[in-house]
């Protein structure tokens, strides 16, 4: 279970933390990074007289990716060398609150052009190593981005310290101008810190969710693994640029990779990604295009058999609420659960992938009831494959949920997990969408299917009661909205059910006039005694002979 990589923001929580004293369950490389919280709103005009960084121009000059995938071949054929561990001791030293007050100055914020700016991270606490960071120029000519004390406000702890220009940094996040008019007016919107960890978020949205560059052996077998990005080229955008791009290089005990990221924000906001990954030894299992998130609960109660429900005042908390797996001629949505004993490991075989993401469906601040942490307005991310990758072109998508008590760290993973061996000598080529997903319907998930938008469980007694009652029967209420459903409420709907131990009995469906959507009923009788692991449930409505809805898949 890694901690969240919170966003380079965090000013306007600080209040709010000091409160619930939460700062010091930091225990991971990927803490919360010193900055202005979410979404920036810090305002850049004067954009034109923003400092900019000098450093000598680099031997390699200029870079592509097809250099950099050279360069990641050449360390794949070597035996792996981690970094040195070269921080300083008053860096490694500090605890959470000192280097929280290690602040970078906005004047001294680096521009990239009209609309884009950079903003590194300092090293300290948990953030140790070091990522190499350049800037590239529309000729070709580059140059580091050296250590410079004077970029921070370093705060009580390091008052009148300097380090040498080797120190470097340890992450970056980028800025830009949403609005065209007034590029100077500036909003964070990406960030990478940590591992292959990086965030983005839309025009409007708030951080929640993380994106990885690999997964290596996540819940085995073998040992899991964090690759880090220790190189980045930043492509300075031209004029009228809305986008830019950023070559990336990742190495690991298992293997080394290189990274295109043409980054385009907005609203959706989305990364076009290219990866050339080496193995250095066989990967028993690779995990393509991870996501990260949290879940700690939702609407369908404690989500697991036997899980201990929350003392909360909230009535939902979490970055995403699902999974969402698109195949051919189908999509499948499957609600997150927290509070299971050990690991939930869940596989949904695609071939190929059409696409998959965790999403934030519940879209109301009525829903949460949190009024810092706005987890209404949390992104989806959604991966998609371009034609022809054919890493995505047979496995499955595989789901993990982690058991935890905290909402400040990350307990769900999914990725793209491929059927084919990975052995060193082969290369792995893949190129992939990540756009972020917001209220929905929106085009990226195509198709007239209507989506599952709650999934509630009771006891089915307080509708349906028994003599002698019958406590173990549980009452499933699934709503669905969407164009493609029938607008008559005498609609004949046909149901699809189905579970792996035990048994549906007496759907129902009716039309929720208030909504527009459809409601299905559905009462299951768990067999006894219960199975040790999940059982799988699956319901999916039909109308005139054509599936209507997404395919619901939960647990029970």
């Amino acid at each position: 279970m890694r901690e969240r990589p919170e966003s380079a923001s965090a000013r306007t929580d600080e209040s709010r933390e000091a409160r619930f004293s939460r700062r010091g369950l930091l225990r991971t490389s990927l803490a919360s990074a010193a900055g202005t919280l979410l979404p920036s709103a810090f305002d850049l005009n004067g954009a034109r007289t923003m400092a900019q960084i000098a450093a000598p121009p680099l031997p390699e000059i200029p870079a592509t990716y097809e250099s950099f995938v050279e360069r990641a071949k050449a360390a794949a054929a070597a035996p792996y060398r981690p970094a040195p561990e070269d921080l300083p001791q008053e860096l490694a030293a500090l605890n959470y609150d000192a280097y929280q007050r290690i602040v970078f100055r906005p004047e001294k914020t680096v521009t990239l052009g009209p609309r884009f700016s950079l903003q590194p991270f300092h090293r300290g606490f948990l953030q140790r190593k070091r990522v190499d960071i350049a800037l590239q120029a529309g000729d070709g000519s580059s140059r580091r981005l050296d250590y410079d004390a004077a970029l921070f406000d370093l705060g009580p702890a390091l008052q009148g310290r300097t380090f040498p220009p080797s120190l470097g940094y340890a992450g970056f996040r980028l800025n830009f101008g949403f609005d065209a008019a007034k590029p100077g007016a500036q909003e964070e919107f990406l960030v990478f810190l940590g591992a292959s960890y990086f965030r983005l978020r839309g025009k409007g949205q708030v951080y929640g969710l993380s994106a990885r560059g690999v997964a290596v052996n996540t819940f085995g077998p073998g040992t899991e693994e964090f690759p880090d990005f220790t190189a980045f080229r930043i492509l300075e955008p031209s004029e009228n640029s809305e986008d830019i791009t950023i070559l990336a290089l990742l190495d690991g005990p298992s293997l080394s990779g290189a990274y295109r990221f043409v980054v385009t924000p907005g609203d959706p906001a989305h990364i076009a990604v290219t990866a050339s990954l080496h193995p250095r030894r066989e990967i028993a299992r690779l995990g393509l295009a991870p996501l990260t998130s949290m879940f700690l609960h939702g609407e369908n109660g404690a989500g697991a058999r036997g899980a201990e429900p929350f003392d909360d005042f909230r009535p939902q908390v979490h970055d995403s609420d699902g999974l969402v797996v698109e195949t051919v001629g189908d999509r499948l949505w499957r609600p997150l659960v927290n509070g299971r004993k050990t690991t939930g490991i869940s596989a949904f075989k695609t071939e190929p992938l059409q696409g998959f993401g965790l999403l934030q469906r519940d879209r109301r601040f009525s829903d949460y009831l949190d009024v810092q942490a706005r987890h209404e307005d949390r992104p989806g991310l959604w991966v998609k494959p371009e034609a022809g990758s054919s890493a995505f072109a047979s496995g499955a998508v595989q789901l993990f949920e982690i058991p935890s008590r905290e909402e400040y760290t990350d307990n769900i993973v999914a990725a793209f997990v491929p059927t084919a061996k990975v052995v060193p000598g082969q290369s792995l080529d893949l190129t992939y969408g990540l756009t972020t997903v917001g209220a929905e319907p929106v085009a990226l998930l195509p198709g007239t299917l209507a989506r599952v938008v709650s999934t509630r469980v009771g006891s089915a007694e307080r509708l349906r009661p028994t003599n002698p009652p019958s406590p173990q029967r549980r009452l499933y209420v699934i709503d669905f909205a969407g164009e493609g459903l029938p607008t008559d409420p005498n609609a004949q709907i046909d149901v699809a059910l189905s579970a792996s131990a035990g048994a549906f009995v007496d759907p129902f469906t009716e039309r929720v006039a208030q909504t527009g959507g459809w409601r299905l009923y559905a009462e299951y009788r768990p067999p006894n005694p219960l199975p040790p692991g999940d059982v799988v449930l699956r319901a999916r409505l039909s109308h005139a002979g054509r599936a209507i809805t997404e395919t619901w898949d939960a647990v029970a």
